[in-house]
């Protein structure tokens, strides 16, 4: 990178750290989980809070704004239907149990930022429009428009991007920090599915656990008949009334693609509630069908392993359970490569449940690759490396991002998989969700760089 450039980016970076902490507080401090759809709101109140606060950040940035019927916005620099993009979200999953402070405060330990959304992805939003506040300032000449589009549904279903290719331009090139570095150009395919119970329950007077069938649950709780019940491990077992016994079971939450560390709190006490023989007959085999999935993280236990060595291999967790009008339902979501795809998974998982339980499809996005020698994702790759110092290469993820649905795209940043964690710092989708401000600030530098290296670029 020229030298003054790259003196001239860190200076910028420096003289704005403090404001960015205090947009991305600003950001956090709303509960922006999906909630109940109104005219003026598609997605519930919290989302659409958080979008026109996204939006008013822009404009006392100098950028443009334009609000997308409350479905989604961006921030603009330039004009004309030919343009760049950046895309983040500033909806969240729902918060569980086990954090040390309020999730929507954030607070500053050690150089890390620990709130729900500083990493995923309400600071990467921040660093998006403080990349075009760069260029604004600095007169970059622009080839092409820029828009930093900001989305409010990307945890519940994608909405949001739906509506705007259906309405809007398409850009050339977009990509989207809600990942790693250094830069994704594939994703797995994404199956979500439920399980619900064709077996009457007995001894399970209820059964509930997780709060998005995106994130691995950190709780899950059930209430069963039984004579006598100990407490064990992970299971808190407490008397609930006459021959009736409260189940709690803890586990380590993480998100559904990575489930690599965690510990399902579901598969726990599915676990307990068979090592306890609290079921018989049928119910029985319910819960020896839901330990399958529970157990075995990579498919193995329904028969639906997959591997076809471009991307990992499958990987399918459970993240809610409950009961409704009556029957058990257990949520599914997969992570596949290329070799199978939904409704395989979903095909497969029902000839293993067989009269047990019913599958249902919900979602099935494929795969997608971007090949290598592409010329955008030479110039992303190229400016992480000259940031970082660093000769490091894209890779493929288990993970969904907006990337996916625009037909040339991919993620990038700001997360570092090799980077060590402290302990007290949880994941995305987990309690005390963290992110490291210096690394944040890196990650701007890399996408300040990208965007003047793409304007370059012949679209």
């Amino acid at each position: 990178m020229e030298e003054i450039l790259r003196r001239d980016i860190d200076r910028f970076v420096e003289e704005n750290t403090e404001a960015i902490k205090r947009d991305i507080a600003r950001l956090v401090a709303i509960n922006s989980v999906e909630g109940e759809a109104s005219e003026d709101a598609p997605f519930g109140p919290g989302p659409r809070e958080a979008l026109k606060l996204g939006l008013q950040i822009a404009r006392e940035l100098g950028l443009g704004a334009v609000d997308c019927e409350g479905r989604i916005g961006y921030a603009a620099l330039g004009e004309g239907e030919k343009y760049l993009a950046t895309i983040t979200h500033l909806d969240v999953v729902p918060v569980a149990d086990g954090w040390t402070g309020d999730p929507f405060v954030m607070r500053e330990k050690d150089g890390w930022l620990l709130g729900r959304g500083v990493l995923d992805d309400k600071g990467p939003s921040v660093l998006c429009l403080y990349a075009l506040k760069y260029l604004k300032e600095k007169e970059i000449p622009l080839r092409y428009p820029i828009r930093a589009l900001l989305g409010a549904n990307e945890e519940t279903g994608m909405a949001d991007v739906t509506y705007y290719l259906e309405n809007y331009p398409v850009p050339v090139f977009c990509f989207s920090p809600d990942a790693d570095f250094p830069l994704v150009n594939g994703e797995k395919g994404i199956f979500h599915g439920t399980l619900r119970s064709r077996v009457a329950l007995d001894k399970i007077v209820d059964i509930h656990g997780g709060v998005a069938a995106n994130a691995i649950p950190q709780k899950a709780e059930a209430l069963v008949k039984a004579a006598q019940l100990r407490s064990a491990g992970r299971v808190t077992a407490e008397p609930a009334g006459e021959g009736l016994w409260k189940l709690t079971a803890e586990g380590v939450a993480g998100h559904a693609s990575m489930p690599a560390g965690t510990v399902n709190a579901i598969g726990v006490l599915v676990d307990y509630l068979l090592d306890n023989k609290v079921c018989s007959g049928d119910e029985e085999k319910l819960l020896e069908l839901l330990a399958a999935l529970h157990r075995h993280t990579d498919g193995s236990g329904l028969g639906v392993q997959a591997d076809d060595g471009l991307f990992q291999p499958l990987t399918i967790v459970g993240g809610l359970i409950g009961v409704e009008d009556g029957v058990l339902f257990q949520s599914l979501d997969s992570r596949y490569p290329t070799n199978t795809s939904g409704e395989k998974i979903a095909a497969g998982i029902q000839e293993k449940a067989g009269d047990l339980a019913e599958v249902r499809l919900l979602r099935d996005a494929a795969p997608f690759y971007m090949p290598l020698d592409n010329p955008a994702i030479q110039a992303c790759i190229g400016a992480y490396n000259a940031v970082t110092g660093e000769n490091a290469e894209p890779f493929t993820i288990g993970g969904g991002t907006y990337a996916r649905d625009f037909p040339n795209a991919v993620s990038f940043g700001p997360e570092h998989f090799d980077r060590p964690v402290p302990d007290f710092v949880g994941p995305i989708h987990g309690a005390d969700e963290g992110a490291c401000l210096e690394w944040l600030l890196e990650a701007l530098k890399v996408y300040i760089l990208a965007l003047i290296e793409l304007e370059k670029l012949d679209f």
